[in-house]
């Protein structure tokens, strides 16, 4: 799955109306809450009224992603979290692991041959589906979503 060049939006420090720094174990429990408590911050910003439901849900697949693939499911690494927003760019989350990473251009279409019936490596697919820009950085150790 290839990834299309999109124009990128810089976030300026000066017109954050928020900024959200966290480092958690790698552990799904621990990440349930952390997006909990990001969500609920989120649905009183109006960086993006009315696309909670997609940031709630890209922002499980890359933690999700990171704990399983990143960490290895390993609690005793750690991941981290960015969330900035701009009410006149949106939202944005990076969400960085320790692994090895990964070829972006190497993950294959959940829409394609076997792949309909698998039970996982949907995540990234709707991840690109539901933000209106990704990037990936580090090898894949990174990835930067935005919802405008």
């Amino acid at each position: 799955m290839s990834q299309q060049a999109l124009p990128r939006r810089e976030f300026d420090k000066s017109e954050l109306i928020l900024r959200l720094d966290m480092t958690f174990e790698a552990d799904v429990q621990r990440m349930v809450l952390v997006v909990d408590r990001v969500m609920e911050v989120a649905r009183g910003m109006s960086c993006i009224q009315g696309k909670e439901f997609e940031v709630e849900i890209c922002l499980r697949e890359a933690l999700v992603n990171a704990i399983v693939h990143g960490c290895k499911g390993d609690p005793a690494k750690k991941v981290q979290l960015t969330v900035c927003c701009d009410e006149s760019r949106g939202m944005l989350l990076i969400v960085r692991d320790p692994g090895p990473g990964f070829a972006v251009d190497e993950i294959r279409s959940p829409l394609v041959g076997d792949n309909i019936f698998a039970a996982h490596g949907r995540g990234i697919f709707l991840i690109n589906q539901l933000m209106d820009e990704v990037r990936f950085l580090g090898r894949g150790t990174e990835i930067h979503m935005v919802k405008r």
